[in-house]
């Protein structure tokens, strides 16, 4: 294949690497096209497909639904780009696009086009790099650096020998870029820590705007008591008094208007901005409603200057003044609580230790979690931290394991055992090898997926995108219509017809449209993340709520999965230890699971096995062993007959073990009946009480199984399951929840094996436990990071509590803005009502954002189901 593509006009390079299954070819475009070498391959009879990337991007400059849209639309109209989301809540582009046809600097050139800056999410890490000698030295580490993918800046400084290094994690990791440095023949080592800047732009952001908040109202106060103050009989001195004075009246509220308007100069930046670029947003609102304010009032001081000083009564600089600082601290708040709703996912972050100790050469290293490799010794001592995933190799202990699963036991560790990263070691010292470090551990994952739901879109959330879109339009042509008709139509004054432009302009708030779905999503999602429930979408969150049927995989889920013993059932002069000791030594060869739970029986009474000799297997009945001299028979009632050995009266109490779905094997010594040992796959502790939660809730509880009708019967019985599928094949699974479905019910699948995987991917929503494979996660939607099944209705009540939530938020996010903009019309005024002062207004706009955060935040109260 290599050679057909070389062959071709305008290709100068080709390079295939067969363990990735990639083609990189460097090609002249004006000669050649990449969809003529897509045919070239095909001829050769392979298929070539453009490989796309998926980028997060911090978009900045965006204050409302309408910058998100704007943002959203100008990416999605790119070639190349498959899918664009925007979060307003987190204010990030998650962009997947083919490179072949658009680039990063495309995509940031279209944002910047429609008045925002796009930033691909970067680091900031200092090494300090060993072995340069002269400037030729650094140039070759800045070469090397920047040729690795995910970097993009890379600069060093010679007299200070460090390397000052920006880089994507999602791309990249620190312990790739020591590497490259080392290949170039000198040595990067640790100088600081890593800057997070994203946490650093959020609190510079905050910071700024309670800076912006405070000069606009030490300026703002004075002007609305200089304003106003008269209006209520409060003293003003005699050079002020706006029937003696009225140009100074007027000349100290522009003074006094003025630091605000510059300590706001951002709404106007970005509002007219996007105004002229035909993406309005709520700056632009703003823009227009106080600077109207701000232009009537020159106009006003003209008058004043020409002799009509009945102008001093209809000034409107404390409108535009209270506007700006009531708007600043909304903002505030709002970033305050944004901050706040993303707060699960930093905790998760947090867990993570920052260094790691390691065995290397007999000796002790501490080193950065980054340089971790897989297959390194890690040695963790107690009340610290195992830093990545790995296996025991020496020591035992208990580990908590909470933060991660939301399990509060520890849970015991010894040599084999698997330990997760981020875990916190409790009473023994350990060594364990690292299985997976970076972004494959368990925690790397979880946070990916956390990141991944909150970036995602919940189909509820369509009507207010749509709405979005059109909204600062649509309100703008209301204020322009409101405003004139008055004038024109109401013979009004000019005066009356500004507030009303003003008002309808300053109370409509797209903000609580936007944030109404993204911020629930987002803490409901974290919430559920704290108590080990990983809910993968938006979609999942919303659909989880609707859910009628929940179909359960019997084994490892509603069952422990592991058979044990049950019951031991004697003959007289035999006792139950004498019978579970001959049955488990003549058992300890075998690898039937059946044979394993009576030798882990013994094991847990510590008894005393027996040696055995000459082992015999019977395919389909048991197997014979000789231990002490006695010939030992155990097995099914097959084996019994076979063998002309009398049952007895057991043949009654067999029947009755097996009705109760336990599995009955009989024991013999020197053919003679010995007694019986039930063995049976137990219902997990929590089984019964979930399905009752579920059935609370409205919920049909299926269960799907292979097992034999009478045995699946019997677990159904105790757990009280609804519908019983038994004797399913593992590829029907998939079938079986299809014929719910058929049945016009909303089915969620919860299993945990790789023959799960069908069925999970089928349901409406699939839920995947904890301890079952990563195929089984990877088609679910929803995966419990525990092994209980309390954790499937808490799940659906979390997904319940989130859309009463979202739905609360975008019911008073459109009932606001239906309500509020007809008062701020004066609709209420043709009637006899009042007129909606414009400084009201812009206060009410305030809360209503602050109000669906607040909102939103309450979901931080949600409790698991216990």
């Amino acid at each position: 294949m290599e050679r057909t593509v070389q062959k071709l006009t305008g290709v100068s390079e080709v390079n295939v690497n067969l363990a990735t299954e990639k083609m990189t070819v460097t090609f002249d475009e004006p000669q050649i096209s990449l969809e003529e070498i897509q045919e070239a391959v095909e001829k050769a009879g392979f298929r070539a497909v453009s490989e796309t990337v998926t980028k997060t991007m911090k978009i900045e400059g965006m204050t409302c639904a309408a910058c998100a849209k704007a943002v959203e639309r100008v990416s999605r109209k790119l070639e190349g780009v498959s899918e664009a989301n925007v979060n307003l809540t987190t204010e990030k582009l998650n962009i997947n696009f083919d490179e072949s046809k658009v680039t990063v600097a495309d995509i940031c050139a279209a944002v910047e086009k429609a008045g925002y800056k796009a930033i691909v999410e970067t680091r900031t890490k200092v090494l300090k790099i060993e072995g340069m000698t002269c400037a030729a030295c650094a140039k070759a580490v800045e070469r090397v650096s920047r040729k690795l993918e995910g970097v993009t800046e890379a600069n060093v400084n010679l007299a200070t020998e460090k390397l000052v290094i920006s880089y994507e994690p999602t791309q990249i990791k620190v312990s790739d870029i020591k590497k490259a440095v080392e290949k170039a023949g000198y040595k990067a080592v640790d100088d600081e820590v890593t800057v997070d800047s994203d946490k650093e732009s959020k609190e510079k952001e905050i910071k700024a705007l309670w800076k912006r908040f405070i000069i606009s109202a030490i300026f703002t106060v004075p002007l609305l008591y200089i304003s106003m103050g008269h209006m209520m009989g409060a003293p003003l001195p005699m050079f002020l008094d706006p029937m003696e004075n009225p140009l100074n009246f007027a000349l100290l509220q522009l003074i006094l208007t003025m630091p605000v308007v510059i300590a706001g100069r951002r709404f106007y930046t970005v509002g007219m901005k996007t105004l002229m670029k035909g993406s309005p947003n709520m700056d632009s609102l703003i823009a227009i409603g106080t600077g109207a304010a701000v232009v009537y009032g020159l106009f006003a001081i003209y008058k004043i200057i020409g002799g009509d000083a009945s102008y001093a009564m209809h000034l409107y600089f404390e409108s535009a003044a209270v506007i700006i600082a009531l708007i600043t601290l909304g903002k505030y708040l709002e970033s305050v609580s944004k901050g706040k709703t993303s707060e699960a996912i930093k905790k998760l972050m947090g867990l993570q230790p920052k260094t790691a100790l390691i065995i290397r050469d007999g000796k002790e290293v501490e080193i950065s979690i980054d340089e971790v490799e897989v297959g390194d010794i890690i040695l963790v001592k107690p009340g610290e931290k195992i830093p990545v995933d790995g296996e025991v190799v020496e020591g035992i202990t208990s580990v908590d394991e909470s933060m991660l699963t939301g399990e509060s036991i520890p849970v015991e560790k010894n040599i084999g055992d698997p330990v997760i990263g981020a875990s916190i070691n409790k009473n023994g010292s350990i060594k364990y090898r690292a299985t997976k470090v970076g972004k494959d551990t368990a925690l790397a994952q979880i946070i990916k997926l956390v990141e991944d739901a909150q970036g995602s879109k919940a189909p509820i959330a369509k009507l207010a995108d749509v709405i979005s879109g059109y909204f600062v339009p649509i309100v703008m042509a209301l204020a322009i219509i409101s405003g004139l008709a008055w004038y024109l139509i109401g013979g009004v004054s000019a005066t009356f017809a500004l507030t009303i432009f003003i008002s309808v302009l300053v109370i409509a708030c797209p903000c609580a449209l936007g944030l109404a779905t993204p911020t629930a999503i987002m803490v409901g999602t974290g919430k559920g993340a704290e108590n080990g429930v990983l809910i993968k979408s938006g979609t999942a969150l919303e659909t989880a709520h609707q859910i009628q049927t929940i179909v359960f995989d019997k084994t490892g889920t509603i069952t422990e999965g592991k058979p044990k013993v049950t019951d031991i059932i004697t003959v007289e002069g035999v006792s139950e230890n004498e019978l579970l000791q001959f049955a488990a030594s003549a058992e300890k060869g075998s690898e039937h699971p059946l044979g394993e739970a009576i030798v882990r029986e013994a094991e847990d009474k510590g008894i005393e096995f027996k040696k055995g000799d000459s082992f015999h297997a019977i395919p389909g009945h048991g197997i014979e062993v000789t231990i002490e001299g006695k010939n030992i028979l155990a097995g099914n009632r097959k084996l019994m007959i076979e063998k002309n050995i009398s049952l007895d009266n057991f043949e009654s109490t067999s029947d009755q073990l097996a009705h109760e779905g336990k599995t009955p094997m009989y024991i013999a010594i020197d053919n003679r009946i010995a007694g019986i040992i039930a063995v049976a796959d137990t219902v997990k502790e929590n089984s019964r009480r979930a399905i009752e939660i579920l059935h609370n809730m409205g919920i049909k509880v299926a269960m799907i199984t292979g097992d034999n009708r009478r045995t699946a019967q019997a677990i159904a019985k105790q757990v009280n399951i609804d519908i019983v599928l038994a004797e399913v094949l593992p590829e029907d699974k998939a079938n079986e929840v299809k014929k719910l479905q058929a049945e016009g019910k909303k089915v969620a699948m919860v299993g945990d094996g790789i023959n799960d995987a069908p069925a999970l991917a089928q349901a409406d929503i699939g839920i995947a436990i904890g301890s079952g494979t990563d195929v089984a996660m990877e088609s679910a939607d929803i995966v419990l990071m525990r092994s209980d099944l309390l954790d499937v209705p808490t799940a659906i009540q979390l997904s319940k509590k989130t859309i009463k939530n979202i739905k609360e938020n975008l019911f008073w996010a459109f009932g606001y803005n239906t309500l509020g903009i007809p008062i701020a019309m004066g609709v209420l005024h043709i009637f006899g009502g009042p007129l909606l002062d414009p400084m009201i207004a812009g206060a009410a706009m305030s809360l209503s954002s602050v109000s669906v955060l607040t909102n939103a935040l309450r979901l931080k109260r949600f409790k698991p189901v216990q």
